[in-house]
């Protein structure tokens, strides 16, 4: 699992990561300081496997963690 702080093209740069680290997931955010994600209570991420990405939508990072947390659960069950 990898996380990417982008500020640019952050699919893009995020997919190069993945690849570049050797991972099987990576969590990719937009942290422009447009989005308020950086220092805000919501964050909206895309999480980018070899079956390809999946935006998720704003939510609380509460929630995220716990849906990241559901999804790691199930690909290791």
């Amino acid at each position: 699992m990898g996380f990417a702080a982008e500020t640019d093209d952050v699919i893009a740069n995020a997919i190069a990561k993945r690849a570049r680290k050797g991972c099987d997931w990576i969590l990719a955010n937009d942290v422009r300081p447009a989005t308020g994600i950086m220092g805000g209570t919501e964050n909206a991420v895309t999480l980018i496997t070899a079956e390809g990405v999946e935006s998720w939508p704003r939510m609380s990072k509460t929630e995220v963690a716990k849906r990241l947390a559901r999804r790691v659960a199930e690909a290791l069950a």
